[in-house]
């Protein structure tokens, strides 16, 4: 399937994949909602070709929302990481469910020393890291820049919009280019005790950040 599927087509493909079977709070697990991922996937590849005939790498992949986007997107092959084993045997059924032969999983934690073998190895990072909230301070900057240090060409990576002045800064401080490329709408529904509301309307931005 190339990019030009519909966005309404990938959102209902992306709709019909299950999620996290038992959410992890340690992993700060939150399903990329459908609409979101459909959105996000889009906007990459109508924009800024970052998709069709790609090599991928889905950081944080979770069950997968991004990397089977991608692959239905036409991207040429999708690596996609996760720490947590659980998480990656949903995305081998989601994989197999969806009959799709170019998503390879590795189990490994993102932030290791060992993905440093990939350094500049990926078209295209993807990735909707942790929020960095509760114990996990500071963690998805470490994505980005870990993203960053993967990628030959851009990274493309979901915040909380409330975070945007302190992206910016990092960006400086980096040396690298960033803009955001899309706003988005982020349900958050209630999957932890500690929640105390049925669900979370959150404003995300997509960030698109590249060497030059």
């Amino acid at each position: 399937m190339s990019a030009t599927m519909k966005l309404k087509t990938l959102e209902g493909h992306l709709l019909s994949l299950s999620g996290f079977s038992k959410p992890k709070i340690e992993f700060e697990q939150y399903e990329t909602p459908a609409h979101i991922a459909a959105v996000a996937l889009y906007t990459i590849q109508t924009q800024f070709e970052g998709i069709e005939n790609k090599l991928i790498l889905d950081a944080g992949c979770g069950p997968g929302m991004l990397s089977i986007g991608a692959s239905l997107l036409g991207a040429g092959v999708v690596i996609s990481v996760d720490i947590d084993d659980d998480a990656l045997d949903v995305l081998c059924e989601n994989v197999e469910d969806m009959e799709i032969d170019n998503v390879d999983v590795v189990q490994s934690d993102f932030l290791n020393s060992d993905m440093n073998r990939w350094e500049n190895y990926f078209d295209t990072v993807l990735m909707n890291p942790p929020f960095g909230t509760k114990n996990n301070a500071g963690i998805d900057m470490k994505f980005l820049k870990m993203g960053l240090d993967l990628s030959s060409d851009s990274v493309y990576s979901m915040h909380k919009s409330t975070t945007r002045s302190y992206i910016q800064k990092k960006i400086k401080e980096w040396g690298v280019k960033g803009s955001v490329v899309a706003e988005l709408r982020y349900n958050l529904p209630s999957m932890y005790k500690f929640h105390k509301h049925q669900s979370k309307d959150i404003a995300v931005d997509l960030w698109r950040l590249h060497h030059s």
